[in-house]
């Protein structure tokens, strides 16, 4: 079998947010990604694939591998595409620790955040509207697979926010040193956008602010990327 002109053309829109939200698919690249979609709850919708790596799956078309590098996201394809169903969004349990993201840009960024959130044990994920889609193939690439465990909510993140009986702390530059801090076993993490941080409207909400202070003697770097703060952050809540 090859890669015909219809799956080539859907592959293809799937770059884009409004055909992912029209067709309710998403796209999933390389091997161990895809093996970890394939053993998780995701609903596969087609396979293809260059080696006999997967040959296993009655559904997995074979195609060469200059109709991979045709169809693929990444600069460099790596033997194998999958399409998956976005699964219908589960009503989010606001129980345990939360991470936030209020306007997170960067793809790489929300899929190292989905990867640290699996590492920190992290259940859910609240995003404001006009965070990227956690199903944009870099997210998804990014994720490593991580992705499959972690809930992404995509959520009016003021309301929620407003009616939420968690503590809540916001990463600000301006805030209380993290490492003096008493930081509870269940709460809300708000991390903001890469350029300008939390808004002002989600500020104004949440008394608790906490940074992370700079130790260099000449103290002239202006932030952290917003994955590594996050990184650092949740490290001390689980402290």
């Amino acid at each position: 079998m090859s890669l015909s002109k219809n799956h080539l053309k859907l592959i293809t829109s799937l770059r884009q947010k409004k055909y992912r939200q029209k067709h309710k698919l998403f796209v999933v690249e390389g091997i161990k990604v895809v093996k970890e979609f394939l053993s998780s709850s995701y609903e596969l919708d087609s396979l293809f694939s260059t080696s006999d790596e997967f040959d296993e799956h009655s559904s997995v078309i074979r195609i060469s591998e200059q109709e991979l590098k045709k169809a693929s996201h990444l600069k460099t394809p790596n033997k194998v595409l999958a399409i998956f169903k976005v699964p219908i969004d589960e009503k989010l349990n606001p129980k345990g620790l939360i991470v936030a993201l209020d306007a997170i840009n960067d793809p790489g960024n929300l899929g190292t955040i989905i990867r640290l959130c699996d590492w920190f044990g992290v259940s859910n994920i609240v995003c404001s509207q006009d965070t990227v889609d956690c199903y944009n193939t870099k997210v998804v690439q990014a994720s490593m697979g991580s992705l499959t465990r972690i809930s992404v909510h995509y959520i009016d993140l003021e309301g929620f926010l407003k009616t939420s009986d968690l503590s809540t702390f916001i990463a600000d530059m301006d805030g209380d040193n993290v490492y003096k801090a008493q930081l509870p076993n269940e709460g809300v993490l708000v991390m903001g956008n890469e350029a300008n941080g939390v808004s002002e409207t989600i500020k104004n909400l949440v008394k608790n602010k906490i940074s992370i202070p700079r130790f260099g003697d000449v103290q002239q770097t202006e932030s952290l990327n917003v994955a590594t703060a996050t990184a650092i952050l949740l490290s001390e809540f689980r402290r």
